[in-house]
């Protein structure tokens, strides 16, 4: 790489000349400031050459695929032509915002053509960030120069770019959250509220400023970083003179959403898919509770299932929360095993909003157009109505209490056991289907949408088991995530 950078130094001749004018002035001058090759710094590859940790984190996150992901591509296509291209660069700001700096693509029609460096969510690009200058739509000022910014006070600067340090990048300061939340916020050219992840995390007690100090976040609240980039100690860079001691952040950037491709190639891809799985999975341990309770009435019974959104720091699921499908899947037996009430059952290839289901409990947005028809297609959304369980916007109990949503099922006979759980799609089959329908996505990619269960709602009940609820209403007897994340009705 090293042909690529120009040089830090002046050559020696050039240096003694400098020296002597300046001693023949009777003045001492500066050397000249170092140049970089910018070209290179965009370069994720060049950034693997020192921060291949980093690097390799980085390639498995939805961050390096965003401009590669098949159904972004497919929604932007469609987009584009279903609009005449005035949609413009709406979508490409956010999945490929290098290339929409740099002039090289106005729509994301291009991206074939244009080198990999240049598309998704790339190192150069964030740590180029100087300023937020809004809430939504990726408001970000870039500066456009070699210093790569970062959050380490006292930073060696190596002979590839310059370094400086940015509250931007500071998980102590609230303006990090700005920073990542800026850019996972989205309102469409009609004003629907699409995707409101920033939004719901400022108006939690996670998004709380320290009253004595309105830059950091409360003693009990949590900046973006915080969830998505754990912390280890070590080595920031493979470079001499960098210390070992240092906080360094994870570049996993793990959510929701999962590559459907084997992004990036056939070889690496499968193992960088099944790493950013298990990353995930780890993400879904914390975010939601759940209670099952079973009441005997007369020949019948009644269930109840409460779910609590317990640490997922914003709404639960958030993000593109018109695609996203979450659901309460119950299955009630007898002592014959036979199954006496079920809902939510779909198999894995089956749209669950196609389910001719009663008691669906769905959890998910819904979008309409100006003229209040219900609409997949985001660049027509005008209003949005949602149902996703929230996060407590106070500290405290009673504000966690009322976080705590429950829905009631009716029984013609009652169980001797039933099974629940919540099951996730990133994204709904039937909204892959309409992009396969409309000649934009591959019906393979169809095939690799992955469905989870989040595994703290996964509950058993049976008589054996369930625990007498003892609050003010009797639900009967039931079952918990824990014995701490009982709904708060049942104590």
């Amino acid at each position: 790489m090293l042909e690529r950078r120009l040089s830090t130094l002046p050559s020696l001749l050039g240096l003694l000349g400098l020296l002597g004018l300046a001693a023949a002035a009777g003045c001492t001058r500066e050397p000249e400031p170092a140049t970089y090759d910018l070209e290179a710094l965009r370069d994720p590859e060049t950034c693997a050459e020192c921060h291949p940790v980093h690097h390799r984190e980085w390639l498995g996150s939805m961050h390096a695929y965003a401009a590669e992901d098949p159904v972004f591509r497919a929604m932007n296509a469609k987009a584009q032509r279903e609009t005449d291209g005035e949609i413009g660069d709406f979508c490409v700001r956010c999945h490929a915002p290098v290339a929409v700096e740099l002039g090289l693509t106005q729509d994301g029609l291009n991206l074939d053509t244009l080198p990999r460096e240049v598309q998704g969510v790339t190192c150069w690009f964030c740590h180029q960030v100087e300023a937020v200058e809004g809430t939504h739509n990726n408001p970000l000022r870039l500066a456009m120069d070699a210093v790569m910014r970062g959050d380490v006070l006292d930073p060696l600067g190596p002979d590839v770019h310059d370094v400086g340090q940015s509250e931007l990048f500071d998980r102590n300061r609230m303006a990090s959250s700005a920073m990542c939340g800026s850019c996972h916020d989205i309102v469409t050219p009609d004003g629907a509220h699409i995707e409101r992840t920033f939004a719901e995390w400022q108006a939690t007690f996670y998004g709380d400023p320290d009253p004595d100090d309105l830059e950091r976040p409360a003693v009990y609240g949590l900046t973006c970083n915080d969830c998505h980039m754990n912390t280890s100690t070590g080595a920031i860079a493979d470079y001499p003179g960098v210390r070992g001691d240092r906080s360094r952040h994870s570049h996993m950037f793990a959510g929701v959403d999962v590559a459907v491709s084997e992004f990036p190639d056939a070889e690496l891809g499968p193992v960088l898919r099944e790493e950013q799985l298990a990353e995930i999975a780890e993400q879904r341990k914390t975010s939601l509770c759940a209670s099952l309770c079973v009441r005997e009435e007369g020949a019948g019974a009644e269930l109840t299932v409460w779910l609590h959104n317990e640490g997922a720091g914003h709404s639960w699921p958030s993000g593109a929360g018109a695609d996203r499908r979450a659901w309460v899947e119950l299955v009630a037996r007898d002592g014959a095993e036979a199954v006496v009430y079920s809902s939510g059952v779909v198999t894995e290839d089956q749209p669950i909003a196609e389910l001719d289901d009663a008691d669906l409990w769905l959890l998910r947005d819904r979008v309409f157009d100006t003229s209040g028809a219900e609409t997949h297609d985001f660049w027509k959304a005008a209003s949005v109505e949602s149902n996703l369980l929230p996060a407590p916007e106070g500290f405290g109990s009673s504000s966690d209490a009322e976080t705590w949503k429950l829905r009631s099922y009716a029984l013609d006979s009652a169980p001797t056991r039933v099974n629940m759980r919540v099951r996730l799609r990133p994204i709904g089959l039937e909204v892959l289907a309409e992009l396969v329908a409309s000649g934009d996505l591959d019906p393979a990619v169809v095939e690799r949408a992955s469905t989870f269960d989040v595994a703290p709602t996964v509950l058993e009940w049976t008589a054996e088991t369930a625990v007498a609820s003892s609050g003010e209403v009797d639900y009967g007897s039931c079952v918990s995530s824990s014995p701490g994340c009982g709904a708060p009705a049942l104590k």
